[in-house]
This record gives C-alpha cells, sequence and structure tokens, in this order.
C-alpha cells in the first residue's frame, strides 16, 4: 500500500510539476512583446490584429505565406530623411569630391548651389536639377565601384543633427516589425524613390532585408568588359524613376505580388498604399508614419521639401490607412 502511495504521489507531483513548466513557458510567451519600442496604442494593435487575422488557422482572412507580402519605402519610413535625404547629402558630398576636375561648375547650377551651400537655390532647381545632381555623381563608372564608393561614404559620414552614423539613424520601433512580420511568415521588400544600387550595399546588414528585395530607382548600365574583366557600367541616363505612381509599377514588375501590407510616410507613397489597400480581400494594412516629434527627431508633414506628407494623410482618413504618431506611438525613436 506504502508503495502504490508513493506512486500516485510521485505522479501527481510530476503532472504539477509539467503543468506548472506550461504555465511559466505560456505565461512568458504572453508576456514576450514582439514590438517592445512600440507604446500600446491603438497603431501597435491595429498592426498585431491585421498580423493575427492574415496568419491563424481557421481565420477566415487567412493568407499564405507565399501571399504574404509586405513592402516599405525607406526615407521617412526606416531611416531619417531630413534635413535631406541621405542619397543627397552623398550627391552633395560627391559634387565636392570632384569639383576640382570640373572648374566650370562654379558658374553651373545646380553645382554651384552645392558649393556655396545655397539650400534654397538646390531646392529652386527642382527635380530636373536634382536628377541631374544624381546622374553626374553617380555615373561613369562600374556598378562594384559605385558600391564601395557608397560603403566607404557611409562608413564616414555622420548626421550634422545627431553626429551619428546614418545607418544608426534607423528607426528601431520599424527595425522590430519587419522582424515581427518575418517571423509571422511575411517576406519584406524595400520600394523607395531612393537608388537601388545606393540601398542594397547596406539594408541586408541594418534591416535584415536582402538586395534582391530592394526595388528602387536606376540609371541605365551596360555590359562591358575592362582588361579582360566582365563589368556593368553605370551611364548617366535614367533607367526607372520609383516614386509615386512608379511605385505599383516596380512592385509589379519585380515582385508579381500584389502586397497585403504597404508602409510610408508621404505622398511619395501615396499610390503604393492604394496599390496595396484598395483591392478587396483577404484582410489588408497601409501605415503611414507621421513625423511628430521634434525633440528626438523632426515635425513635419504638409510644409516640407522632403517626405511632403499632404495628399496621403488627407487619403489616410477615407481609407482607414494607420497613421503612426511618432511622438504617441513610439517609446524610442533610435537605438540607443
Amino acid at each position: 500500500m506504502f508503495a502504490i502511495h508513493n506512486l500516485f504521489k510521485s505522479a501527481r507531483d510530476g503532472t504539477l510539476a509539467v503543468t506548472a513548466a506550461l504555465f511559466f513557458v505560456t505565461s512568458a510567451y504572453a508576456q514576450s512583446d514582439p514590438l517592445p519600442s512600440w507604446n500600446d496604442t491603438a497603431s501597435k494593435a491595429a498592426i498585431v490584429s491585421f498580423v493575427k487575422k492574415v496568419t491563424g488557422q481557421g481565420s477566415p482572412e487567412f493568407v499564405p505565406e507565399p501571399e504574404r507580402i509586405a513592402v516599405f519605402d525607406n526615407d521617412g519610413t526606416l531611416w531619417v530623411e531630413h534635413p535631406m535625404y541621405t542619397q543627397l547629402a552623398f550627391a552633395m558630398d560627391r559634387v565636392k569630391t570632384l569639383a576640382p576636375q570640373h572648374p566650370e561648375w562654379k558658374e553651373t547650377q545646380p553645382f554651384k548651389a552645392v558649393l556655396e551651400g545655397d539650400m534654397k537655390a538646390l531646392a529652386a532647381s527642382g527635380e530636373k536639377g536634382l536628377v541631374e545632381l544624381i546622374m553626374t555623381t553617380h555615373a561613369g563608372m562600374t556598378s562594384s565601384d559605385f558600391q564601395k564608393i557608397v560603403t566607404d561614404w557611409l562608413a564616414s559620414a555622420r548626421d550634422p543633427k545627431f553626429k551619428r552614423p546614418y545607418t544608426e539613424l534607423v528607426y528601431q520601433p520599424m527595425v522590430e516589425l519587419l522582424a515581427y512580420l518575418r517571423a509571422n511568415g511575411f517576406k519584406t521588400f524595400i520600394v523607395s524613390g531612393g537608388g537601388v544600387e545606393f540601398m542594397r550595399p547596406w539594408v541586408e546588414k541594418v534591416y535584415g532585408v536582402p538586395p534582391e528585395q530592394v526595388i528602387g530607382s536606376s540609371i541605365k548600365t551596360e555590359f562591358r568588359m575592362q582588361d579582360d574583366t566582365p563589368t556593368l557600367f553605370r551611364l548617366p541616363e535614367v533607367n526607372f524613376i520609383d516614386d509615386k505612381a512608379g511605385k505599383p509599377v516596380g512592385i509589379n514588375q519585380q515582385i508579381g505580388r500584389r502586397p497585403i501590407a504597404a508602409f510610408g510616410n508621404s505622398d511619395g507613397d501615396l499610390q503604393m498604399l492604394q496599390w496595396t489597400t484598395m483591392a478587396g480581400a483577404p484582410a489588408r494594412l497601409g501605415v503611414l508614419i507621421h513625423h511628430t516629434d521634434a525633440e528626438r527627431e523632426y515635425a513635419y508633414d504638409r510644409d516640407t521639401e522632403f517626405g511632403r506628407l499632404d495628399k496621403a494623410l488627407d487619403a489616410a482618413a477615407i481609407t482607414g490607412w494607420t497613421v503612426v504618431d511618432m511622438k504617441a506611438d513610439w517609446k524610442l525613436v533610435f537605438k540607443d
């Protein structure tokens, strides 16, 4: 009888131990937060709710993994874009580096504006002037040479306000969001107006997005043999502008699937969010990052040269897109 009592006692104690262990693991899992840099606001709840709806087996809005495509703008959505786009800062530094070889630039816009630090004149040159700046400073070399120039510049350049490398000025809440989506079977793409070859050398290390999942603007390249070495040579001609209405075109050409989630911050992302969300079932998510934090980053929307959020902000109220208030929704902006 004593032996039987001990047997039942051991079994009971073992069951209790297993139950306790399962309770501990379940509780720890329930308490874990995949988005720790986000405050518990409506924006975070909307994102988490969407992910649960499209990934939950048995959910009426379940989406198979191959169709879980999420697209992200880069400038102002994943990293800082003020006081100017990072690639523009790179182009301006390139003008200064190349200026000794081009004395005519002292009297030729937009190069004159860059050399004199006249941002008003540079802005006045408009899209045509900025494109000329990019074409001149980003071409005339192989793709490999350009990649090295970009990598070296990012290693040494510092943001004028934060005095940190640009690759450290990525938004920690968005880095967590990228990881959260991938952990739930999403494939994440960057769809940016920035140059695709400007982004590809560093995005995998910084965002966890491989270079083949980056869509951006591009200049024309051609195959050349140089010293018996096959190369791709960059030409001073526009190939594709991946901005505004160009974004859905780029997505269709390179991904071949309509995304179910899109994240942007400006009017340049309007058509991408429309293309993603205004397609009916299954559940779809559109998110705009609203720069409202002048203390930790910047505050701007309708009245700015870089990252203007005007028409898209109005559209968000009609379409039901989630507008993330950086000041209210994020516990921190940059990782310490």
